[in-house]
């Protein structure tokens, strides 16, 4: 009889035992996986600082260069010959192409450490729309492009970061000039939606297949395996946006162009 008494107690001993085993064993494996997090945290700082210094060697002679290829364009030097001209164009469109890699190697690389926080203020979407397709002009005319702009006549102020908005817009019609023909048009379009705003980019080149679609919003990857660019643009887009709290769609088809959509929130 004693040695039945004990029976039961040994067993809830043995389970005891077992629990904290298995207690001890997660919390080790608990401290393990902070201790990863914390140097994988490490990681990502010290690679966003070393591609902040990348960028900033690389911009500084850059946008130099870039300058002197200005002066001489204005023809500060002294007159230049047609074919001096063309060459000058083609080296103050890579400088700028370069930069502007420069810029979203960045802040994509600000973002991923955690080390970027959006700057809002009440902004109008159609204000910064406008802004971005003049700049754009320029390159659009280069390439015998049109480009169209549509805004409501009445655009309420939303709660966004003009200058990653700026980006972003930036890059959509960088793309879309990329991917239209020479000769070819592009439509941009904002309009108020119930949640907040829209905004539609919309080519008439020569759209993209399913395979391609899904290479999209990756790094170093393009619609087209041999097209200009590194597809970071559009990665960049897509964060942006969701920083903001909104989304980033694709419509698009072979031979059909392509138009992007955003949806930014009103902050409602």
């Amino acid at each position: 009889m004693v040695t039945a008494w004990w029976l039961p107690v040994a067993a809830l001993g043995g389970a005891a035992a077992t629990v904290l085993l298995t207690f001890l064993r997660m919390r080790r494996t608990a401290a393990a996986r902070v201790a990863e997090l914390a140097q994988l945290e490490r990681l990502v700082e010290r690679r966003a600082e070393q591609v902040t210094a990348l960028s900033h060697e690389l911009r500084t002679p850059l946008s130099m260069i870039k300058g002197a290829v200005d002066l001489l364009r204005e023809g500060a030097p002294g007159p230049l010959t047609a074919a001096q001209k063309r060459l000058l164009q083609v080296a103050d469109h890579q400088s700028t192409q370069v930069i502007s890699l420069c810029e979203s190697l960045l802040i994509q690389a600000k973002i991923e450490a955690g080390l970027f926080t959006p700057r809002t203020e009440k902004v109008d979407v159609s204000v910064v729309a406008r802004d971005v397709v003049t700049a754009m002009r320029p390159l659009c005319a280069q390439r015998e492009q049109r480009i169209s702009l549509d805004v409501p006549q009445v655009m309420p102020r939303i709660p966004a970061d003009p200058m990653l908005l700026t980006q972003a817009l930036t890059n959509l019609l960088s793309n879309a000039s990329r991917f239209t023909t020479n000769g070819g048009s592009i439509d941009v379009r904002v309009a108020l939606i119930d949640t907040g705003v829209a905004v539609y980019v919309t080519d008439d080149g020569a759209g993209m297949t399913r395979a391609e679609r899904h290479r999209l919003f990756h790094r170093f990857a393009t619609g087209r395996p041999l097209a200009d660019g590194t597809g970071l643009g559009l990665v960049i887009t897509k964060t942006v946006v969701e920083l903001h709290g909104g989304e980033i769609m694709v419509h698009t088809a072979s031979t059909r162009g392509t138009t992007f959509l955003l949806t930014l929130p009103d902050g409602s």
